[in-house]
């Protein structure tokens, strides 16, 4: 007889079966739920190690350098006053010539036949002078003996005076016509050196066209074309140091004699002339020079670039809060950039501590560490 199994006995030996699994899925849930309740605490930032610098305003005086070129005082342009064909030049670019020097000749042949018209009519002028003062004495002693009538007399006084006026008008213009002729020969009004020239002999010229540049001895400026933003420094004086590009040992110092009141719509800049005072020989036309400058004294603070971050569009700087040790952007107002450090005109105060190295990756609030760091 086979032996029968109740439902009991299957649910009792399947409950012993599942009774350890239970128990691990218990001890599973109880190490999730015991993970869970270890992060109710955030771990705090790790502080990040960086250099800093107490800062204080110093009296900086800056000096600025820029480079222009030696140029006469008085530069003239020389032309003939009148029109023909060049037939001599005796200079060249370069060249040095001394006041009333002939530097191109013109053909004279035009020029030589009107003075000699007008020689002619001077000398008929001369004869009909003759005539007419010879008809006036004649009739001037007629009338005395009564042998003559009053108006011959006076006709005779009137033609005398026309021929008189005849002499003087034809003599000025001999005058005018031998001065043309001289106009021919273009000569130097001053002492000076040739700077430029645009005629070859063979050439037509017309009258009051430019073919010589002189530039005269004498007194000599240094130009410079300066950026505008350099007028809103203020300058100890208008005093400026000058040096040879190529000889820094040949020195000169000047004063601002000119500045132009119009900025050069190319490139931007304004002309300034400064006088030489008794400039070196070795300062020639032409040679490049260095004109530097001093500018006041002024309180500022001096960073490192490296020091320099953003705060979305404004320069800013990391400072640390003495009391948190924690690190802050804080926007500064940038006076002016020199090699190798940026100088701080507003923003910051005399003894806070700034962050010159390190700063790229901090975050707002990070607390930091640097040297000689107590805390």
């Amino acid at each position: 007889m086979k032996p029968r199994y109740s439902n009991r006995t299957k649910i009792d030996r399947t409950e012993r079966m599942l009774r350890p699994l239970a128990g691990l899925a218990l001890a599973l849930v109880a190490a999730a739920l015991s993970g869970c309740n270890d992060h109710t605490g955030a771990p705090s930032a790790r502080a990040a190690f960086v250099r800093t610098e107490v800062v204080q305003p110093k009296d900086r005086q800056a000096s600025i350098t820029l480079t222009g070129e030696v140029q006469p005082r008085f530069r003239a342009d020389l032309s003939f006053r009148v029109s023909g064909r060049v037939i001599a030049r005796y200079v060249d670019v370069g060249t040095h010539v001394k006041a009333g020097e002939v530097l191109a000749l013109l053909d004279p042949a035009e020029q030589e036949a009107d003075v000699d018209a007008a020689t002619a009519a001077v000398l008929a002028a001369e004869s009909q002078l003759r005539v007419a003062k010879a008809t006036f004495e004649r009739q001037k002693a007629l009338i005395a003996s009564g042998f003559t009538t009053r108006t011959a007399y006076d006709q005779a006084q009137e033609r005398l005076r026309t021929a008189e006026g005849a002499l003087e008008a034809s003599g000025a213009l001999l005058g005018t016509a031998k001065d043309v002729l001289g106009y021919t020969a273009l000569r130097a009004e001053a002492d000076g050196v040739v700077t430029a020239r645009s005629l070859e002999t063979g050439q037509v010229v017309q009258a009051a066209q430019p073919v010589f540049s002189l530039a005269q001895d004498g007194e000599r400026d240094a130009v410079f074309d300066v950026y505008e933003s350099i007028f809103l420094g203020n300058a100890d004086d208008r005093s400026v140091s000058l040096a040879l590009v190529s000889d820094a040992g040949v020195t000169a110092s000047g004063h601002v004699r000119e500045v132009s009141p119009a900025v050069d719509a190319k490139s931007s800049t304004i002309r300034v002339k400064v006088a030489i005072e008794d400039p070196p020989a070795a300062m020639t036309l032409g040679s490049p020079i260095t004109g530097s400058v001093k500018v006041k004294a002024q309180r500022q603070i001096a960073l490192p670039w490296r020091a320099l971050m953003a705060a979305g569009t404004r320069p800013a700087v990391w400072t640390v809060d003495p009391a948190t040790r924690t690190a802050s952007l804080k926007p500064v107002t940038v006076g002016g950039y020199e090699a190798g450090e940026v100088l701080i005109k507003a923003g910051l105060e005399p003894g806070e501590r700034v962050i010159v190295d390190g700063g790229k990756l901090l975050s707002v609030g990070q607390p930091v560490t640097y040297e000689g760091d107590l805390s």
